[in-house]
């Protein structure tokens, strides 16, 4: 039975058993037992804390015991002491041995404010939203047609042969034999001469180049392609490195602006330039590996983004299946020919890069999800991976030979296809009066996904007078659909 209550106006508290400054007393305690969101012991805790804070209690003072604070407040000792041990844990309060529960001396905070802070609205963001939208865009591909069930049972397939290797933190490089399956399929399909030893594997491309770029033992000058992936060039030039934008001709970056340059790398897409299509003869890309070979501090990067998917003819072969002197750092994703969201990218070092890759990064620990990774070791071993990109090369050549056809018949003159059979886009130009500004509002307006050139553009700016050059992707529209989505082109572009 609680007697002898008084209270005291400073640290707002009832103190009990004793004279003042005695340290048994009972406290106010605000809670509410039809609040059922929150744990009774959850409460306690926050409004100790609070109290604490706010200066309401003083330094080493002395709480009531579990036992009081659960008389005082009907409550079972067990929540009373939940909340005494979380405070104990945060170091709001401590102990001491058969003596009780005490205040700790804590740091004030030097400033208060009382604002509220808001998040402007420049930095919010919403759930995306089912729109009606068609997509010309180039950055997606048909995940509808994802072989879900099949990559499923891979999947399982891995969690019964691989369950110990889920358990630890694997090689810097990944899974050996994820690398070894991987090194088979780019031999056979693209050529690339390697070992297992040689790959690399991180999710995206992006930190692939930051790795290689951090290895390098000076500052290198690459020369990447304008216009070009706009990605890569933000990247490089963040890490502030020394980037020059190389203009094209018609076969490809221009070999004796690279010459001019200075760079000790060059970043190319040979099998499909993004975001012109051009696939670079057998001749550029000759001059190229001559152009890396003369210095021993020259080095090709090849991103072979989506060379997959080709039509009418075989895949051109890569240009690492051409090096001889191991120039060419290989960089291949199944971005485009899977999944986006799997973030499963590689890069196929030199061997004489192998050596410092191993000693700069012997610690890292791999980016990727480790099951993932094995599921797609079966995946591509069981076959279903060259399924996939046979049902998808037959697809996306039947939409892109629609939307072709499309394009002519709405267009017809007004209108000039770089009809190059391969990826998941091409370039088109208009001659249209609206400038890159107007075409890129409008697109909002009718409802269309659409890229123009001037997003690639590293350097130059686009004339918004002549013609205007679209980046038109089929892989993300479905046969129907390309009809309306011309139609709306048309509105964007003339109307």
């Amino acid at each position: 039975m609680l007697n002898n209550i008084w209270y005291d106006e400073k640290y707002q508290l009832y103190f009990l058993d004793g004279p003042k400054g005695s340290g048994y007393y009972m406290i106010l305690i605000n809670i509410d037992k039809n609040k059922s969101s929150e744990p009774l012991y959850k409460q306690i805790y926050t409004d100790i804390k609070d109290k604490i804070l706010n200066n309401k209690f003083s330094s080493h003072e002395k709480l009531p015991s579990k036992r009081q604070l659960a008389d005082q407040l009907n409550l079972s000792i067990n929540t009373v002491t939940n909340a005494y041990e979380q405070l104990l844990a945060e170091g709001y309060i401590y102990t001491i041995e058969r003596s009780g529960y005490f205040i700790e001396e804590i740091t004030q905070f030097t400033a208060k404010s009382d604002e509220v802070i808001v998040l402007p609205d420049e930095l919010k963001e919403c759930e995306e939203e089912v729109s009606d939208f068609l997509s010309l865009s180039h950055m997606t591909a048909d995940t509808s047609k994802f072989p879900f069930n099949e990559w499923l049972r891979c999947q399982r397939q891995a969690l019964s042969n691989y369950e110990k290797d889920f358990m630890k933190i694997t090689h810097p490089q990944g899974p050996y034999v994820v690398r070894e399956t991987i090194a088979k399929l780019i031999g056979l399909t693209r050529g690339v001469t390697c070992v297992p030893e040689q790959i690399v594997i991180s999710a995206g491309t992006q930190p692939l180049i930051k790795q290689l770029m951090a290895i390098q033992e000076k500052s290198p000058t690459i020369a990447v392609e304008n216009p070009g992936y706009s990605r890569v060039h933000s990247l490089l030039t963040r890490i502030n490195l020394d980037v020059q934008p190389i203009s094209l001709d018609s076969n490809g970056i221009d070999i004796k602006k690279v010459k001019k340059s200075q760079a000790n790398f060059v970043f190319v897409t040979p099998s499909h330039q993004f975001p012109t299509g051009t696939i670079m003869p057998i001749s550029r890309r000759i001059e190229l590996l001559n152009w890396a070979q003369k210095e021993k501090d020259r080095y090709i990067i090849e991103d072979d983004y989506d060379s997959e998917f080709k039509y009418q003819t075989d895949n051109i072969p890569s240009l690492q299946s051409l090096d001889k002197h191991q120039r060419v750092i290989y960089m291949g994703t199944f971005s485009k020919s899977l999944l986006p969201s799997l973030r499963i990218s590689y890069m196929v070092l030199p061997i004489p890069f192998l050596k410092k890759y191993r000693e700069v990064y012997s610690d890292l620990i791999p980016y990727n999800n480790t099951m993932t990774l094995y599921t797609l070791h079966y995946f591509i071993e069981n076959g279903g991976y060259n399924r996939h990109i046979k049902r998808m090369n037959k697809l996306y050549e039947l939409r892109r030979t629609r939307l072709i056809d499309e394009l002519m018949k709405k267009f017809g003159n007004k209108v000039s296809i770089n009809d190059i059979p391969a990826g998941l886009h091409f370039t088109a130009t208009f001659n249209t009066k609206k400038s890159y500004a107007e075409v890129e509002h409008l697109a909002e307006k009718y409802k269309l996904e659409i890229y123009t050139i001037r997003r690639f553009l590293l350097t130059d700016k686009c004339e918004d007078e002549g013609p205007l050059e679209l980046i038109l992707g089929f892989a993300n529209i479905i046969e129907e659909d390309i009809p309306e989505a011309v139609n709306r082109l048309y509105k964007v572009l003339f109307n």
